[in-house]
Formats: C-alpha cells, sequence, structure tokens
C-alpha cells in the first residue's frame, strides 16, 4: 500500500511526551469530579484521558498531514467515526488510556495505543507504558521493536504451562460459563487491559490471550505487533483480524497450531452456539 508512513520512532516520542504531561501528573492525584461513568458504572473515563486524546489527536494530524483521528471517547460521543477505518484516508486509531478505572483506581495497570490505518488495514502500531517508558511498535513487514530490540514471541511451551488472561466479560451467557469451567486448562493470568496483555504477548509473559469485543483502539496495533513478533491471531471463526470488527472475538497465540488446540479447549465441539464451533465446521466460517 503506498502511502506516506511516518518515522516509527518519532511517533513513540510524540506518545510517551505527551503521556509524561497529560497522564502522569494526574496519576494517583485525580479529583472526585474528574472521574465520571459513560456508558455504564465501570465504564470511566477521566479528564486524564480526554486530555490525552485532544493532544494525540492534534499532533498525529500534524505529523501526517490529510490524515484523520478515531479516539476512543471521541467514537463513544459519535460512532459514525467508525466509518473513516475503512475509508481512504490515513486514520489514526487512538485509545488514549486503555485501562482507565485502573488509573482512577490507582493502580499502574494502563497504557496508551496508537494504529495507523489505512483502506481497513493496520500498517504501523504502538503500544506505550507511561509507568516504565516503555514502548512497543511495529510496522508492516518490518517486525515489532521495544526500541532497538526485535521482538519475537516465545515459542509455545508444554500445554500446562500455557499462561493467558481468557476476557469472558462480553460472551453470551452459555460460552460464558463454558470458559470458566475450563480456566484451569492453563496457569492462568487476571485480566489486565489489552495493552498490558500485548506488551506481554511480545515480551515473554503470556503466551496467549481472548477477547470476545474487539474495538479498534484496543486491538488494531496489538494484533499487528503480535503477528510481528512471530504471533498467531485470528478471530472466532478463524477468520483474519480486521479493524473494522467490533465484535467476534479474539485469540491469539505463539503459533497456528497453538491456537487451534487453544481453540478446541475453549470452543469445541460448541456446534449448539453459532459463531463458536471449529473454524470451517458447524459454527464457524470456513479460513
Amino acid at each position: 500500500m503506498n502511502l506516506p508512513h511516518p518515522d516509527a520512532a518519532t511517533v513513540s516520542a510524540l506518545i510517551a511526551g505527551a503521556a509524561a504531561v497529560e497522564i502522569m501528573p494526574r496519576f494517583r492525584h485525580l479529583a472526585e469530579g474528574e472521574i465520571r461513568a459513560k456508558s455504564a458504572p465501570d465504564d470511566l473515563v477521566t479528564i486524564a484521558d480526554e486530555a490525552m486524546e485532544r493532544r494525540l489527536s492534534a499532533e498525529l494530524r500534524q505529523l501526517l498531514p490529510g490524515s484523520v483521528v478515531i479516539g476512543e471517547e471521541a467514537a463513544a460521543a459519535d460512532p459514525s467515526l467508525h466509518e473513516l477505518i475503512s475509508g481512504a484516508a490515513p486514520v489514526w486509531v487512538v485509545d488514549p488510556l486503555d485501562g482507565t478505572s485502573s488509573f482512577a483506581a490507582g493502580r499502574p495497570a494502563f497504557g496508551v495505543i496508537v494504529a495507523l490505518v489505512a483502506r481497513g488495514e493496520t500498517l504501523m502500531g504502538w503500544i506505550h507504558n507511561p509507568n516504565t517508558g516503555e514502548t512497543v511498535a511495529a510496522e508492516r513487514g518490518s517486525g515489532a521493536w521495544l526500541g532497538e530490540t526485535k521482538l519475537a514471541v516465545t515459542v509455545a511451551p508444554p500445554v500446562a504451562a500455557l499462561r493467558g488472561p481468557l476476557a469472558t466479560k462480553f460472551f453470551p451467557e452459555p460460552v460464558r460459563e463454558r470458559l470458566v469451567q475450563r480456566r484451569s486448562f492453563s496457569r492462568g493470568h487476571r485480566q489486565s487491559h489489552a495493552a498490558g496483555d500485548y506488551m506481554q504477548l511480545v515480551m515473554g509473559s503470556l503466551d496467549f490471550a481472548l477477547y470476545q469485543r474487539t474495538l479498534p483502539w484496543d486491538h488494531a496495533a496489538g494484533v499487528l505487533i503480535h503477528a510481528e513478533a512471530g504471533g498467531y491471531c485470528a478471530r472466532l471463526d478463524g477468520t483474519p483480524y480486521r479493524p473494522e470488527y467490533r465484535e467476534g472475538g479474539l485469540l491469539a497465540a505463539p503459533d497456528r497450531s497453538t491456537w487451534d488446540y487453544l481453540h478446541a479447549v475453549l470452543f469445541g465441539p460448541a456446534q449448539g452456539i453459532p459463531g463458536f464451533g471449529p473454524p470451517g465446521g458447524p459454527g464457524g466460517a470456513p479460513l
């Protein structure tokens, strides 16, 4: 895809600089009126989310003239912004503060996620941890990097040692019950936030991750970074992930064979639950 690409290091520095100004000075210093609920009591937004999104939106557009921005907070106010993802203009997809609930509670489990998408394809991605200053970044076809270190997913361990979170909250009840019953198959991991999960997947602390909702600001950058580090990720019907998808689930694993194993353990046979059967079989789409 012949589109102008910004320098990855420049974007990393831009994100880190914005986080240092808009997020970290407010961490554990939020006033009561600087936190509010959006769609549900546990769906929070803070003054830091909004300030970070405003700053990033302005600076990213300036960095790439002609580009547009879809920020999580802007899309919450205007869902039609999602349609920009499939358009011709380059789109910055921004999660200004992933893990807002943790941030609001004073827990250091949050991050910043930025992806560059064009015509529905993720071209570049960044995940920044404001607490450590680390940023992982990837450009399609050029690998995933932490600074000057090229990242690679770890080889899948023995089945009993697999580590990963099962994000069950948004699955339909029959599937959620099934997943809860099968938690013991792995060593487990307490669900954190998408930014943290994807960083751990490519830095060797996690082996897999499962999600139902696939909002683009949570997953577009992470799926690219994971793939560029050698991982395998697909929707639960076996089809490739694209950033316009908001549902349909997502399973990330070190390789295809581990993905197949995990899918079989977690969902198969599930022919009675549309969309959760084996890929290519009843309830699943062909690969």
